[in-house]
């Protein structure tokens, strides 16, 4: 209950960031990003079409099959990724936020670490940035984790640039 105790504060404060210093925020986050040639309503749609995302998420060689999907706030995703190496990852989500075509907030439950993904589509002319920003309860689960998240979150947003050239 502890954990569950931690991740309601986490969504509090990520709703008023005034709340964390920049400095202790940094060592609990991971953020990637990257300009994409699509609008934001692009961005969004391969978010939040199921068979969109299904193709696309996770990082290189994955793949998924998703069992419940519903993008809503507290709304649940769960779904099982497959790995390269026959690996079955069962993971678990709730929706937080969901702004259409602006942001998408959840907190990642399950399998082994859990954390606030704050996902924001910012237009740029004719193209979108994405914001992909991870908070973890702890440094030290961040600090963990670091050493092969922002390499997946790039693969992640690769598969992702190559569905929507499709």
């Amino acid at each position: 209950m502890g954990k569950r105790k931690n991740l309601a504060q986490l969504e509090t404060m990520s709703k008023d960031s005034s709340q964390i210093s920049a400095e202790s925020n940094s060592e609990r986050e991971i953020v990637t990003t990257r300009l994409f040639h699509a609008n934001k309503e692009q961005m969004y749609k391969a978010f939040s079409n199921p068979e969109h995302l299904a193709q696309w998420w996770g990082p290189k060689g994955f793949t998924n099959t998703f069992h419940e999907f519903d993008m809503s706030v507290n709304g649940v995703w769960r779904f099982t990724m497959h790995g390269p190496n026959g690996k079955e990852y069962e993971n678990k989500s709730v929706f937080l936020e969901v702004e259409k075509p602006e942001r998408i907030v959840l907190r990642h439950l399950e399998p082994n670490h859990e954390f606030l993904l704050t996902i924001t589509f910012t237009e740029q002319e004719d193209k979108t940035l994405l914001t992909w920003h991870m908070l973890f309860e702890s440094a030290a689960e961040c600090k963990k984790v670091s050493r092969f998240v922002p390499e997946a979150n790039e693969q992640n947003l690769d598969r992702l640039e190559a569905q929507l050239l499709r």
